[in-house]
């Protein structure tokens, strides 16, 4: 039988059995959740007082539409809204531009002006939910739109609650939807951070995401690793502003993935809470509890769903979200079973949810923090990642650190050779894929799928020239001067931002503003 059977996706070897002496000489059966270094949560009790946000990621076609997704979500128990947006809005593209022909609403919903986010809102009291937005690049912009609608519902700012994932540094290294170099990137993002700090304090001013990372193909310890060594780049800049890290770094999220490989999953979890901690004390001088907390939301793995016998999916997922829980979640995104295929539909997307509730409900997990906690094989995993993962950070700093390691390619580099390692281990059979390469059925599943009307673009176009005739074009065109002006200065541009969207200057002329200052960022590996 084949070694790579007893190893982890990430290749730590697995022992036959495991004892005592397999655990971590720091290891302290004593420890509590909610006490430093946070190993096994966050918070004392965990979800004995509550479950974590439940917070399912839609966005498609028109705003009108994703709404209707959104109220239907929250009429099922959804508990916090999480929203996709399509390609050119994460390019800062409006629907009209060339560019985004056969892309409109494609991939996640197209929002290019205030009255698109109104109408995505519509019915929904911004006081009352968490809202998390997927979005990078426009992060900025998005966030102004989402405040805009606030103001005008009448939120209190200091109050309302959610979070932008604003982590630009894993675009370079795993997306690639960026638009400008990272100095001007880098500016934007500290910005938000300085801005919501300063005016919305319970707001979180990024996710730091290792979820792309292991969709790009890294193993566990590169996704913990590459996402501490962005996050690593984002405290540095905010402390170079003069932000105070026991403030900031209270609201500072992280966005994980959960994969097949479960114990691995769940010692990933409470390795990066430990790490997390130790870096915030160790390297930046925190004193402030909360600012060490590993808070993170976290999302099943997409990568691991087939086209082939989809309703499989339904297991993978279940195991997933489980090991999420059993690690420690704050909030969770459960997959839809056709995802390989299209957007989910309203049955699919109804089950992913339902997954979670029954694990909330049913499955006892949540009756105790940590329930895992002394298992001779997590605690070891956990050492194990723990270690390997401060390994390559120790490397990344010596190579000049995250922005320095992205322009030599490094991430990159390392997550390509991790991917054809996997892929290679599929196509040898030494790694089983149910229905894949292993259990194959030449049956097909019939399955209603979700498909995007391109018509779409053509009814975001009309709304659009209607807009720009509408609005008053003088004052966006001074709008447009003065954050141009203000790009070239040393000012926070968030108030900028905000009175641009007020005046129904759209998300593709502010980026375009953005782009005559910033430039356009082109890689060189």
């Amino acid at each position: 039988m084949s070694n790579a059977k007893f190893k982890t996706d990430a290749g730590i070897e697995i022992k036959n059995f495991y004892t005592a002496a397999d655990l971590p000489e720091d290891f302290q059966a004593a420890q509590k959740p909610g006490e430093f270094p946070f190993t096994r949560g966050i918070y004392a009790d965990m979800y004995r007082s509550r479950f974590w946000t439940m917070r399912q990621y839609s966005g498609f076609a028109s705003a009108r539409e994703t709404n209707a997704r959104f109220r239907y979500l929250l009429s099922q128990g959804q508990t916090g809204l999480s929203v996709a947006f399509d390609l050119p809005t994460q390019m800062g593209y409006d629907s009209d531009h060339p560019f985004a022909e056969g892309e409109v609403g494609k991939v996640g919903v197209a929002i290019s002006s205030l009255e698109d986010m109104e109408v995505l809102f519509d019915g929904i009291r911004l006081q009352d939910i968490t809202t998390s937005m997927t979005i990078n690049a426009t992060a900025p912009i998005l966030l102004a739109l989402y405040i805009a609608i606030a103001k005008k519902q009448g939120a209190d700012l200091r109050e309302i609650g959610g979070t932008v994932q604003n982590d630009i540094l894993k675009e370079y290294i795993a997306r690639a939807t960026y638009i400008y170099p990272p100095a001007g990137s880098m500016r934007l993002v500290t910005d938000l951070f300085e801005y919501c700090t300063q005016q919305v304090p319970k707001w979180n001013f990024i996710s730091i995401s290792g979820y792309h990372i292991r969709e790009a193909g890294s193993d566990a310890v590169q996704e913990v690793a590459f996402t501490f060594a962005n996050a690593i780049e984002y405290v540095r800049a905010a402390v170079q502003r003069g932000l105070n890290v026991d403030e900031f770094g209270q609201r500072l999220s992280f966005f994980f993935n959960s994969h097949n490989n479960f114990f691995e999953e769940i010692a990933k979890f409470r390795a990066a809470r430990r790490l997390w901690a130790r870096i915030m004390q160790e390297k930046f001088g925190a004193k402030n509890p909360r600012a060490m907390m590993l808070r993170f939301h976290t999302q099943t793995a997409g990568s691991t769903l087939t086209a082939q016998q989809p309703d499989n999916n339904v297991m993978r997922v279940t195991l997933q979200a489980l090991a999420a829980v059993l690690g420690g979640t704050q909030s969770l995104h459960t997959n839809s079973r056709d995802e390989a295929l299209a957007l989910p539909n309203e049955e699919a997307v109804r089950i992913a949810l339902r997954t979670q509730q029954i694990i909330a409900n049913e499955s006892g997990v949540t009756a105790t923090a940590d329930p895992l906690a002394g298992s001779y094989l997590v605690e070891s995993l956990t050492g194990e990642i723990e270690k390997r993962a401060q390994e390559y950070l120790d490397k990344i700093e010596m190579l000049g650190g995250a922005r320095r390691a992205i322009e030599l390619g490094f991430f990159q580099q390392e997550i390509s050779r991790r991917a054809w390692e996997y892929q290679q281990a599929i196509e040898r059979g030494e790694k089983v894929i149910v229905g894949v390469n292993a259990h194959q059925t030449s049956e097909e599943t019939p399955m209603k799928l979700l498909r995007v009307d391109p018509a779409v673009r053509a009814e975001q176009m009309a709304r659009l020239k209607s807009l720009r005739q509408r609005r008053d074009n003088a004052r966006v065109s001074a709008l447009r001067q003065q954050l141009e002006k203000a790009a070239t200065e040393e000012e926070n541009l968030m108030p900028c931002l905000i009175a641009c969207v007020e005046n129904f200057v759209t998300l593709g002329e502010i980026s375009d503003s953005l782009r005559k200052v910033f430039g356009v960022y082109k890689p060189e590996h």
